[in-house]
């Protein structure tokens, strides 16, 4: 973290850091080109526009459609961004993933092989048939703060780890945002002129639905966990919350439907307030709110018998589960 060095928001010029970020991104890349993973969440899409302001066609956007995230995402960020003028280009990889992860329930071997399938396998062979010297990605002061403390590894550290990424996978990564935590790129977002939509959204893990699977990650707990989703970020996108989620728990709970039993899956919302993701506090939200949460979510995702909503701040617990 030494060699790091956080900018504050009361330290933060959103239009003097878009631009210093372009300049930095076009004389580190050259004459050469870059190529980047947009996910659509708030780092990825403030990295995506730094790199095209910096290096316009010579970056290569790809949405790695890994079979791990949000409803409809794909075709929903291809849209968005050939609005803003930047083509992205799908990379199937669904299968890649989910042989990677099968039979894996330990939290850090399910990142890990996210990690290995995400930089050596997939992403590996688009740098490698694009040409590029140089990977784009978003990853963010926190991402980096939690890897070092050891409390959980996010999948986008790698030299901070000591991972040579030009020996190990061919490319070197630049990383625009890493000194600034979510509110603050949330801020160069809104510089850089996405709209409020794309730069609002709820953050999102890096492993995506899989950092929200406790136990296997197949297709069918991935699909539930994808739709409970859709309806918590529905139901909650007014609330105020910094982050709102839904989680799939690995044993099956006794229900009832019909007077008979149905063992079936349950699904634990979460919703914190928070400024930085370094603390947080369960938002109180209105007993009715978590009623229509529970009925939509046992009413509308096949097999879930059972919803609860998480009370613990962080510390002791995290935001995310996995």
């Amino acid at each position: 973290m030494s060699e790091i060095k956080e900018i504050p928001l009361e330290s933060l010029d959103p239009e003097r850091f878009v631009a210093d970020k372009v300049s930095e991104i076009a004389r580190t890349v050259g004459a050469g080109s870059a190529v980047n993973a947009l996910s659509g969440g708030v780092d990825s899409s403030v990295v995506t526009l730094l790199g095209h302001r910096a290096l316009g066609d010579r970056l290569k956007s790809f949405f790695i459609d890994t079979g791990l995230m949000r409803q409809d995402e794909p075709e929903t960020i291809v849209s968005w961004f050939r609005k803003l003028g930047v083509t992205v280009t799908v990379v199937d990889a669904k299968d890649g993933f989910f042989d990677a992860l099968k039979g894996l329930t330990d939290p850090e071997e399910k990142r890990e092989a996210i990690t290995d399938t995400f930089y050596r396998k997939v992403f590996g062979d688009v740098v490698r048939k694009s040409g590029a010297r140089f990977l784009l990605q978003g990853t963010n002061y926190t991402d980096v703060e939690e890897t070092v403390a050891g409390i959980k590894r996010q999948h986008n550290i790698l030299e901070q780890l000591g991972i040579d990424t030009e020996a190990r996978y061919g490319y070197r990564v630049l990383e625009p945002v890493i000194e600034l935590r979510k509110r603050g790129i949330r801020m160069v977002g809104k510089a850089l002129g996405l709209p409020a939509e794309m730069y609002e959204r709820p953050p999102f893990p890096g492993p995506a639905l899989a950092a929200r699977v406790i136990g296997e990650v197949t297709r069918e707990r991935v699909a539930a966990v994808r739709k409970a989703t859709a309806i918590v970020e529905e139901l909650l996108k007014d609330s105020g919350a910094f982050q709102y989620l839904a989680i799939l728990h690995e044993d099956r709970v006794t229900g009832m439907r019909a007077g008979k039993r149905d063992f079936g899956f349950q699904v634990e919302v979460r919703c914190f307030d928070s400024t930085d993701a370094i603390t947080g506090s369960p938002t109180r939200l209105p007993f009715d709110v978590l009623e229509k949460l529970a009925r939509r979510i046992t009413g509308e995702v096949e097999g879930v018998v059972s919803v609860t909503y998480n009370i613990t701040t962080k510390p002791p617990s995290t935001i995310e589960a996995v």
